[in-house]
């Protein structure tokens, strides 16, 4: 919603410089920014390999206008916000759960549940237009008798009546061919969603949860999302802190590490992606790929030559090559695998590739 801390917490990932102010739409065209993940297994590689370069992986992170009710009716920025937040993967929905009399709110009181029920009704909504004008121009088809567009047709029905029972695109039962309509669709509630709760400064160095706080992190819960709890204002100030101050400064809150660490993270687990990582003179970097890829597949996003010419990967444990200090040592141990084109690739492999184009 308007006046959450949305631009605040952006600013406050990528150094930008977003307008937050206290007023609605503030923020009116979407800005996007590249948000590199925290990761210390880089700073212990880069001691190993001392490369030229280190490269981490990204998310990707777009901030966009506040969403209000009525918005799938075209209130507020209406269809303009919805066509915004259907170019990508995931959500990331900013609650506010504090209060002050400073920032106004849209409407007059400060309930988590309520403001993200609103937000989801609204995307549900949108939603349920998106399959009716599908679902009418499938039936016009069905009659042909393709089986495609037969199942095409039911899958549809299906999930026309899952909506309109209240329930998000994302819960439906749906075999492969299913998932692949579904993604077609490109549905708001299809996406997976990571609520952030903005809180206060007294909230964020509790131990305990406000009631506030629970409630949205229990509505999440029973939503099948993820949670967290971050407060943007002092999120701000450390990313405007030079690097030696903000260890002090988080000292002072009693906190590990940045929150904006807990979002990069958070949003790269809800991508359902992992990394895995290569070495040498030139280069140490962290590669980006979905959970459950091949090692020609993985090799893939390096090139697609590597993917097509695959010949074999050689495969080091991170946890090995920290211990042992170099590759070297690893492959003295006998800890370095050779794999095929059916090996898995896991979270932290160090890997070589070898091709042959």
């Amino acid at each position: 919603m308007p006046n959450v801390g949305k631009s605040t917490l952006f600013n406050a990932l990528t150094d930008s410089f977003v307008p937050a102010e206290n007023y609605p739409f503030c923020t009116i065209e979407p800005h996007v920014g590249i948000v590199p993940l925290p990761d210390p297994r880089l700073n212990r590689l880069k001691e190993i390999f001392y490369p030229e370069k280190v490269t981490s992986a990204t998310v990707e992170f777009t901030d966009i206008a506040g969403l209000v009710k009525g918005a799938s009716r075209g209130e507020g920025l209406g269809n303009r916000f919805l066509g915004q937040i259907r170019q990508v993967e995931a959500l990331v929905h900013v609650v506010r759960c504090f209060e002050d009399k400073n920032i106004t709110h849209v409407d007059g009181s400060i309930n988590p549940v309520r403001d993200a029920e609103t937000i989801e009704t609204e995307l549900l909504l949108a939603d349920l237009e998106t399959i009716e004008k599908r679902l009418a121009k499938t039936k016009k088809l069905f009659k042909t008798g393709v089986k495609k567009i037969k199942k095409e047709f039911e899958f549809l029905t299906r999930l026309s009546l899952h909506c309109n029972s209240g329930h998000r695109a994302r819960t439906v039962l749906k075999d492969e061919e299913e998932q692949l309509i579904l993604k077609n669709l490109h549905l708001l509630t299809a996406k997976p969603i990571l609520y952030i709760s903005n809180v206060n400064e007294q909230e964020i160095i509790s131990e305990t949860r406000s009631l506030l706080v629970q409630q949205l992190f229990d509505f999440a819960e029973k939503e099948g999302n993820n949670a967290i709890r971050i407060c943007g204002q002092i999120e701000q100030e450390i990313s405007s802190l030079p690097e030696e101050e903000k260890q002090e400064f988080l000292k002072e809150y009693g906190l590990r590490e940045p929150g904006l660490h807990k979002v990069v993270h958070a949003s790269f687990a809800l991508l359902g992606l992992q990394t895995y990582f290569t070495g040498g003179p030139k280069e140490v970097r962290a590669w980006t790929i979905k959970k459950g890829l091949t090692a020609p597949e993985a090799a893939g996003v390096i090139h697609t030559d590597f993917q097509r010419g695959f010949i074999k990967a050689e495969v080091y444990k991170y946890r090995d090559l920290d211990r042992l200090g170099s590759e070297k040592a690893v492959r003295e141990k006998g800890l370095a695998s050779i794999e095929g084109k059916e090996y898995i690739v896991k979270e932290g492999d160090c890997i070589y590739f070898r091709f042959n184009v």
